[in-house]
């Protein structure tokens, strides 16, 4: 089996190799492929990611390359996890929307949508690619936004699953605070990437005793610490919105707070900057403790559950994925892509049936999926089909329409920052 990483030079790395060491009987790899263009950064994470395959004994060749038609062929799968711009345009995404009062973020926002439309170009190129050479390989994207790049590879005709690793946190935390398994915590989580709600947690599967109201009684301020929420909301609420939600919930006092501090992207970079010097280390042979600081929590065994499904293997029949709504959300389109538990297998991923959801969380729900539906337009035809001011309009819009944003004048502001940021990145600037 041949699995290829399309961004394999990222600090990250080693925690999807230390998991396809661990987990190699879940996922038996005999070749995997490294590729990014930064070659000596690449070296640095792929001679760690051979010592850490030598120290568990994993038998598998692990080969970098700048060449991404030559890493690409003949992959049974494609893991995507790049950025493009890398943390210089984090550093962007997270300070420019400040300037107009909005949360400055990389994945949600202004800044999230600067990312979008910086990112699904590069992801279609990549995988028209892949196609060409290698057309029946799965393509698992991890490259934020899950949801919008996904979608734009659905809609392009590709193999393609979108993973994030907020649910698996979940399942964990809770597996941990309750005394039991993750493989028997079955989440009921609904929404779209970085835009979720845990509705109920579930003992033994789909259909077991759900336990969400026991969890929130006796481990309640834990949960809410974690999610930097007050427990009065969670006990209001009744459910587990995930962490991104606090953007939202408390948007005032997240722009406080992010116009008061170093921004994350700049914490990261220090840190990426630490871990490549480590990553150096020849007696390294593990991935650093540091490396739990990067972010990307239990990634590594989100990304070999999917590929194991998705390559008729030994993954778990239900895992929570991005792919096409087909109905499960009745009031979106089909072609909507929603975060949601699904049975995976060689034929993809196919939602489960969801219970009617409430209108406080549907709302959400359908406003920013019609900024994603805008966003999407602007990434692929905002620019190249009406030249400049088309491509500033389709911008606009996409801003006007977020709900972090909603107002003309910020999207007006946030439209020029957006453009003179991303000049480099967009053909019709």
């Amino acid at each position: 089996m041949k699995l290829t990483v399309v961004g394999g030079g990222s600090t990250y790395t080693p925690e999807l190799i230390d998991g396809f060491a661990r987990l190699r009987d879940t996922l038996p790899i005999t070749e995997l492929v490294l590729v990014d263009p930064a070659a000596e950064r690449l070296e640095l994470v792929g001679g760690l990611a051979r010592r850490i395959f030598a120290r568990q004994d994993h038998g598998g060749k692990i080969v970098t390359t700048t060449d991404l038609d030559a890493g690409v062929e003949g992959a049974d799968a494609v893991l995507l996890q790049l950025r493009v711009g890398g943390q210089a345009a984090r550093q962007q995404d997270e300070t420019w929307p400040l300037e107009c009062g909005c949360i400055g973020q990389e994945t949600t926002g202004a800044g999230g949508l600067a990312k979008a439309l910086r990112t699904v170009p590069v992801v279609l190129d990549i995988a028209e690619r892949v196609r060409r050479t290698n057309p029946d390989a799965w393509i698992i994207d991890f490259t934020n936004p899950v949801g919008i790049v996904t979608r734009a590879l659905l809609q392009a005709g590709h193999k393609a699953v979108g993973l994030c690793n907020v649910a698996i946190g979940f399942q964990r935390k809770f597996a941990g605070l309750l005394g039991v398994a993750p493989s028997d915590v079955h989440l009921d989580h609904v929404g779209l990437n970085h835009l979720t709600w845990e509705r109920a947690v579930r003992i033994g599967g789909p259909e077991g005793e759900n336990v969400l109201p026991r969890l929130l009684a006796e481990h309640g301020d834990a949960v809410a610490d974690d999610l930097r929420l007050p427990r009065s909301v969670l006990d209001r609420l009744g459910v587990v919105p995930s962490y991104y939600l606090r953007y939202f919930y408390a948007h005032d006092e997240v722009v406080r707070e992010l116009g008061s501090k170093p921004s994350r992207a700049a914490e990261v970079a220090a840190m990426e900057k630490e871990l490549l010097e480590m990553y150096g280390d020849p007696a390294l042979d593990e991935k650093p403790a540091l490396l739990a600081r990067r972010g990307g929590a239990f990634y590594s065994e989100a990304a070999v559950d999917l590929a194991a499904s998705l390559l008729g293997g030994g993954g778990s029949p239900y895992q929570v994925v991005n792919t096409y709504n087909n109905g499960t959300l009745p009031f979106l389109p089909d072609d909507a892509v929603i975060e949601t538990q699904a049975a995976v297998g060689a034929h993809g991923a196919t939602p489960l049936p969801v219970a009617p959801v409430d209108p406080l969380y549907a709302g959400l729900i359908a406003n920013v999926t019609a900024y994603e539906d805008l966003a999407l337009e602007a990434a692929l035809r905002g620019g190249r089909d009406a030249g400049r001011e088309g491509g500033r309009n389709a911008v606009f819009k996409a801003l006007l329409a977020h709900p972090l944003v909603g107002q003309y004048a910020y999207a007006d502001g946030l439209t020029d920052r957006l453009i003179a940021h991303n000049r480099e990145h967009l053909a019709w600037a």
